[in-house]
Formats: structure tokens, sequence, C-alpha cells
């Protein structure tokens, strides 16, 4: 399956290559404290059950630093302690060592491309232009017309620019307005973020999982990325449709950060006189050339680069052959490979697959050549739940205080359903298709006599998902999107406003139109029969989610 140079190992066999790695998503794996969040303490009374009944090797924890959680945790306001809601530092070192004590082994996330907009750091940054922690983060000026320095978009949506009126220039965000963009080329800054690394390998930290490993280096000279012709979003991921339009060969992946990555590695190998600590990187889908470099031109740089490769593709035999095919003719001599087949921001296995199916993943998963990462439940082949909107707790559900769309036409979310594997020809999609997507776009419609069941949690490929309420009415949405004129306020402003809309169909050939409006709320009529409609429901609501990695409350 793979060539004879690519499977000799260099060098001893580590844990990280025998092992099974776990995922935690820490906030609801289980509470010990009775606030219906999870918790360190909960990781600890399960460790019997992880290491002895399960019999995986390793734990990946999902942030738990403080953070006003804009983004769950990726948006971090001190880097080196523990948030109240996950418990305190001995809670911690407690975890470290029983599971040391049962040879099970830590991986903690490792968030280096951005802070919290709490973080002190850039609170400091965003107070003048003066002060010494200015350059620890990305400013530009605008353009003569007042617009952002470039054309870079956000992972969520709109510009990767917000303006900030004190001083009078825009900072970089990859994510949310709330995650700044540290600057790596900034000595200061390396030097920081190493010394969170140190913190942590004292603390007896075995590994660490860096997020978006390769956004953190940028082009300095920040020039536009240039448009992707066929903007049509990834099947697989979450990213917004904005997002698509561009190739982003700027914003992302510039060749300075193996400089990085080099030296972080050497910072490892330093650690590992007692045991051997790995990290292993976030690494978008590339073609797998690219990928490969994270590994280091020496395999001097990430002990595994993600392979999300199984991830997005098409569960078939022929297309997971070649996909693993594809990777073992790729790696580089003394490389090793790695497969995981669910995560965070996806649908669960048994959603995307089915449970059947879910079976046959776990055993590929598990026989494969390489280090396994199996996200939690998976293994008890757990599916994507729906959870009311009156319940959801992340940014984009919260409704009021999700991010205007940026100017983003609203025909792109009909294209993007018309892009959609899940929607077959002339993207007629019904209510018995595709559970749990927040990816891309999706449209929720129907009468609105009982409240929307709306999945929530891990977000799967982008894609169309509608869910009727009543068989017989709204269950259908046939969509028919047209250009839509659009205004854009002028001038340096952290979001802009869009004006415009597209027409939809829906239910019994009733016309409405659906639009972007500056309430940050998507308004749109439907058809729902007044007979069928109770008190306190608009009529027609129809729901629209256009996510990164939460949904929007949109009604």
């Amino acid at each position: 399956m793979g060539t004879r140079d690519a499977m000799v190992q260099a060098g001893p066999i580590e844990w990280w290559q025998t092992g099974v790695i776990y995922h935690i998503y820490l906030r609801s794996f289980k509470d010990t404290s009775g606030d219906g969040v999870g918790d360190l303490r909960g990781i600890i009374e399960q460790l019997d059950y992880l290491g002895e009944t399960l019999g995986v090797d390793a734990l990946w924890v999902s942030p738990f630093y403080p953070s006003p959680q804009k983004d769950f945790g990726y948006d971090i306001s001190d880097f080196t302690a523990v948030d109240p809601l996950f418990g305190d530092l001995a809670t911690f070192d407690a975890l470290v060592g029983q599971m040391h004590r049962r040879a099970l082994k830590l991986i903690i996330d490792y968030v280096p491309n951005h802070t919290s907009d709490q973080h002190p750091w850039f609170t400091k940054s965003r107070a003048s232009r003066d002060n010494p922690k200015r350059g620890w983060y990305v400013w530009a000026d605008p353009k003569p017309d007042g617009s952002p320095p470039n054309n870079w978009t956000s992972e969520t949506g709109g510009s990767a620019w917000a303006w900030d009126a004190t001083t009078a220039q825009y900072y970089l965000h990859s994510h949310y307005p709330e995650q700044p963009d540290l600057n790596w080329r900034n000595p200061a800054v390396k030097a920081a973020m190493f010394d969170v690394l140190r913190f942590w390998l004292e603390r007896g930290v075995d590994g660490f999982r860096i997020d978006v490993a390769h956004m953190i280096m940028k082009d300095p000279a920040l020039r536009d990325n240039p448009p992707n012709p066929e903007g049509v979003p990834n099947p697989f991921d979450r990213q917004h449709p904005d997002f698509s339009a561009q190739r982003h060969v700027h914003d992302r992946r510039h060749p300075d950060l193996h400089a990085v990555y080099r030296e972080m590695r050497a910072l490892l190998d330093a650690y590992s006189g007692e045991r051997p600590r790995m990290a292993i990187g976030e690494i978008e889908v590339m073609p797998w050339d690219d990928w490969i470099a994270y590994f280091g031109a020496e395999l001097d740089e990430l002990h595994l680069p993600f392979n999300f490769g199984l991830i997005e593709t098409p569960w078939t035999a022929s297309a997971i052959r070649a996909s693993v095919d594809a990777l073992e003719r790729a790696l580089p001599a003394g490389a090793w490979p790695n497969y995981g087949l669910g995560n965070h921001d996806r649908a669960r296995l048994a959603s995307r697959v089915g449970p059947e199916q879910a079976r046959v993943a776990a055993m590929l998963l598990l026989t494969l050549r390489g280090t396994p990462t199996l996200y939690y439940g998976d293994e008890l082949g757990m599916a994507d739940a729906p959870i009311p909107p009156a319940l959801w707790h992340d940014s984009l559900g919260r409704g009021a205080d999700a991010p205007a769309l940026d100017g983003r036409p609203a025909r792109r979310v009909l294209r993007a359903l018309h892009a959609s594997p899940l929607a077959p020809r002339g993207a007629r999609l019904s209510r018995h298709q595709c559970d749990s997507s927040h990816g891309g776009a999706a449209v929720h419609a129907g009468a609105v006599s009982a409240p929307p069941r709306v999945s929530k949690g891990d977000a799967g490929p982008a894609g169309g998902k509608l869910r009727g309420h009543r068989r017989r009415h709204g269950t259908v949405l046939h969509l028919c999107a047209r250009d839509a004129d659009r205004t854009r306020d002028r001038g340096p402003q952290p979001h802009g406003r869009a004006r415009g809309g597209a027409r939809m169909r829906v239910g019994r050939g009733e016309d409405r139109s659906i639009h972007p409006s500056g309430s940050h709320r998507i308004a749109a009529a439907g058809y729902a029969p007044p007979a069928r409609r109770r008190r306190g429901h608009r009529r027609g609501a129809i729901r629209v989610t256009l996510s990164h990695r939460k949904t929007y409350s949109v009604q």
C-alpha cells in the first residue's frame, strides 16, 4: 500500500506511534460540579474506564484556559491558568499525576495563532500606538478610502480586519473579531508563547495539539488573496461561504512558519530526556506534498501533522483506498502517518456514515498503519443530537450578539446549498436528507407549529439540511437564487452592513424573500398554515444557519 522507503522507521518507536489518542471535548465529557459543564475532575473520575476498560493510551483535552468563551475556549485570556469553570491548577496537576500513574499520556490544546480580545496583551496593544505591546498583534492602516488593508476574509465570514476607533487602525482576526491574531514575526511574541509551552511542560504535559498550526505566519506585505474561480465551499468543512470566494495563499501557510516549528521541536526535544514529548498540528486539508512539509525537511518540525483526509473523503471503499494510498506514497522516509475520523468541528461519525458503517470505520481507524485519534463517544456509536435553540450557548447561536454577515449576499447561502453533495440534482432538498450539518449553510423550514429540531454540537460537512415539522406543509424548499442589489457601508467600520436578498419558494409555491439585516438576524417570511400555527410562533419562521464552529440562531 505504500513505498518501502516511506515505511522505514527513523529512530525508536515512541508512545505517540503505538498508542491510541482519545480526544475529549471537555465541556461535555463529565460534569462533577453540577453546573452542566464538564470539568477536569470529571476526567480524573473516568481514568480507570479510559485506561483499563477502553484501553486508550493518551488523552487530548480541549482548552481549559480562562476565556470569555466566545469560541468555547479557543479565545484565551490567560495561557497559563485554568478557567474556574473547569477547575484549577491543583486539579490539573492531580490529573497529570493520576494519568502518569496509569501510564497514560496527556496532550493539551495549544492555541498560538490568536488570543482573546480580553487578554492583557491585547488590551495593552489596543490602548495606544505607542504601547510596547502594540507590535504583538497585526495592525495596519486603512486604505485611502477607509476600507480594510486587504481583501482577506475570516473563517467566520466577512473581512478578517476589525476597526479600532481608539487608535484608528485595523487589527487582523482570522476567526472572530474577539480573537485578534498574534504577530509571530515579533520575537517577543515567539518568546512569550514558547514560555507558555515551557510552563505546561514543567507541569508534566506529554504533548500539544497545535490549533490552526498552518496559520501563524502571514504574508508580511499583506497582499490580497486571489479570487477562487470555483468559489464552492468545502462540502466537508464548516468555513463560512465567504471563505470559499478566495484562494487563501497570503493569509496562511507562509513558508516562514517552518522555522518556528523547527525551534518548537528543539524545545520539545530538550524536555524529552525522561520521556518523549510531542506535537501534533491541526493542518487543514491540502495537497499531500504541501501537507508533508509540516514534518520538516529533516523530520525536525511536527511529530504528526493532523490528517483529516478520511474525514473529507466520500465513504466508499475506492475513495478511502485512494486516500490511504496517496498518503503512503507522499510520506517522506521515516515519517509516521496518522488518521482521525471525527473531532469537535465535525458531525459525529455515526451521523455521517450510519451506525453500522461506524463500526466498520472504527475497525479501519484502529488497523491502518499509523496513529489513530478517536473522538470521545464514537466508540459508543454516539450520534448528533438536536438541541432546542433556547438552550444554545455559543456566540453565534445567541442571536442579537451574533456577528453581522458583512455584506455577504443571501444568494451565497443558496449557492452553498446547491453545491452540497447532500443536495440532489436541482437542489430540491427534502426533510429526509442530512440530519446534522451546520456547515457552509443550512436551512430549516416548515410550519412552526412545534419548535424546530436544530442539531447543535458537533458540526458536520457543509451542505443543506432541512427539517419540515409537518409532512404536508412546508416540507420542501425550492431554492431559486437570484442576484440581489446590495450596498456596504464605506469607510473604517468594524462591520459592514448588507442590504439585499434572494428569492425562495417555500412550501406550496409561496414566494418569499430572505435577506441579511443590520440587526444581526436573517428575517424571512414563509408559509405556515394558520390552523397549524400555535400562539407565540411567528408566521412562517425560517431558520438559517451559517457557521464556522458554531451555529447562528436566526429566525
